[in-house]
């Protein structure tokens, strides 16, 4: 029997990860991370929970990576530190990899392996073919995967763009060839399956950059994701034809672009590229910077420019800044905060909202369709998506003819399993989220955030108070705390007043003289304060007695 099972990425954006098991040997497609949402303050980073691998280590062979995102590599160190697997993934996804790897000091101890696109290699009983796709990432590559039970198709992260800038083009001849050799099932990407027609091709946006670069008498200082190489060489080649000597910003962008020469992949004419230090020695008309920041991150290079703490780069009337990106979900109001505070600091600012300065790398409806009847699967599963994404994806596959019950909704843990050609859905396992705040991995749980969220929404209210032991009389306090809950003017210091006798209270109601039992008065402390605080304010701080027995 051949099983599927996704581990993250199914009814979720990022934390992509796939485990594919056949006769006791497994491998492990992607291992991605995602960023915190709203409801997550303090969090660094959210990856894929590991329990299932640990308790299916003897079975693991490997990792193949589909191409070098984040959300498909950035678990990758943590995985790394408990299980030692070679790792295969194309050469700019295995330098990327090499970086990462560096900074959690796990480069010397893991093994990577470089295949390129139209290799085909043997991992156990599985045998796969890394076939070329373009995306908003150079080197991605979707996977045929030969198996016992027959040929999957893994998309990877796709569009069907018919004039790339770098002149890869999604390998459609190689998906037709499975599609005629007869593919069991195809696991398709789903991200833009609710916008009709096709992506925009890059071109398009080289067409709008070159608009803005005539027009601007000023700096030019472009946002844009340090991993949309060809993005960033179509900039470096407008600064070279309008003469401007072009500048990187940010630790990422700087590492990427230099990644990216060595591979061969960007090319920047000679003399041409400037340091910081360097910018006071052209006019504005002369200069390109190219930053990070297009998501509003709180320490990119952009952010720092737009909160005027860049050390190197002050931003000053008659700069236009282009944000070359899409809003991702979630990241609206800090990249609005940054339009703002540009605007006030002379800035002209161009942004997807107001011009096509972007294209996606996620294939839109026609591109899905055409990929489906391309491979015409046997049965279909969409990933990489919220649930709806998935629902809507199958209705798009359905429309290409493939029969409904053969047309599957996956969330993460749900085992596919393919035994005779058929599939059936076997049990669920174990599949969730860890939470990474600095070092700690696993170690915020859903006490602590929602503790976060109390204090960062109502404050909290620390008691301190020591008791004799024995007796129950109160040798030190109560003292009140107070901090984000109410103000320290009248009212406020009236309230705390009041709450002094509602714990004093407490204590008087002890029976004597009986030794007191300190585990029953600090949670009865804790649930008359919260009711009193509500009765008097409405708010819900976070009580925390600290008792101590002497």
């Amino acid at each position: 029997m051949l099983k599927v099972i996704p581990l993250g990425g199914l009814g979720e954006i990022g934390l992509n990860m796939m485990f594919l098991e056949y006769d006791g040997r497994a491998i492990i497609v992607d291992a991605g991370l995602m960023f915190p949402e709203e409801y997550m303050p303090g969090v660094d980073v959210v990856i894929p929970d590991f329990q299932f691998l640990r308790d299916n280590k003897d079975k693991l062979q490997c990792i193949v990576l589909t191409h070098g995102h984040e959300d498909h590599i950035g678990a990758l160190p943590f995985l790394l530190r408990e299980f030692d697997l070679p790792v295969f993934g194309t050469s700019f996804t295995i330098e990327l990899l090499k970086e990462k790897l560096r900074e959690h000091n796990l480069l010397q101890s893991t093994t990577l392996h470089k295949v390129a696109a139209g290799e085909t290699h043997d991992f156990g009983p599985f045998r796969i073919e890394f076939i070329a796709v373009n995306h908003s990432i150079v080197d991605g590559v979707g996977l045929a995967i030969e198996t016992p039970e027959g040929t999957l198709v893994h998309s990877g992260d796709f569009k069907i763009d018919q004039t790339p800038v770098d002149g890869r083009v999604t390998d459609l001849v190689r998906f037709a060839h499975y599609g005629n050799k007869g593919v069991l099932a195809l696991f398709s990407d789903s991200t833009n399956v609710e916008k009709d027609g096709f992506t925009l091709s890059e071109r398009e946006v080289k067409r709008t950059l070159e608009v803005l670069f005539r027009l601007s008498k000023g700096r030019l200082i472009v946002a844009a994701f340090a991993s949309h190489i060809t993005r960033i060489q179509q900039i470096i080649d407008l600064a070279a034809y309008f003469h401007r000597k072009i500048l990187f910003s940010g630790k990422s962008m700087k590492t990427n672009v230099r990644i990216a020469r060595e591979e061969g992949l960007i090319r920047i004419p000679q003399d041409m590229e400037i340091t910081e230090g360097m910018i006071d020695r052209f006019q504005d008309h002369e200069l390109v910077m190219v930053t990070t920041g297009s998501q509003g991150e709180p320490m990119s290079a952009l952010t720092r420019m737009a909160q005027d703490r860049h050390k190197g780069v002050k931003i000053r009337k008659g700069d236009t800044v282009i944000l070359s990106s899409r809003f991702i979900p979630g990241n609206e109001r800090a990249i609005s905060a940054i339009i703002n505070n540009l605007y006030r600091m002379g800035a002209e600012v161009v942004y997807e909202k107001v011009s096509d300065i972007h294209s996606s790398g996620h294939g839109y409806r026609d591109e899905l369709k055409l990929m489906l009847n391309l491979v015409r699967p046997k049965y279909f599963i969409p990933i990489h998506g919220e649930y709806r994404h998935l629902v809507r994806h199958c209705q798009l596959a359905a429309e290409t003819g493939i029969q409904p019950d053969r047309l599957t909704v996956v969330e993460d843990g749900m085992t596919v399993c393919f035994n005779g050609g058929e599939m059936t859905i076997g049990d669920r396992v174990h599949a969730g989220r860890v939470l990474v705040d600095g070092k700690g991995v696993g170690d915020v749980g859903e006490v602590v955030l929602r503790d976060r969220l109390r204090l960062s929404g109502e404050g909290m209210v620390i008691v301190l108070l020591a008791v004799n032991e024995q007796t129950g009389e109160v040798l030190y306090g109560p003292d009140l705390v107070s901090r984000g809950f109410v103000f320290q003017d009248q009212q406020g210091l009236y309230i705390l007043e009041d709450a002094k006798c509602i714990v004093l209270e407490v204590l008087d109601e002890l029976e004597r003289p009986a030794r007191i039992d300190l585990s029953v008065i600090g949670p009865e402390i804790k649930k008359r304060l919260k009711h009193f605080f509500y009765e008097i304010i409405e708010r819900r701080p976070l009580v925390l007695p600290i008792i101590l027995p002497l």
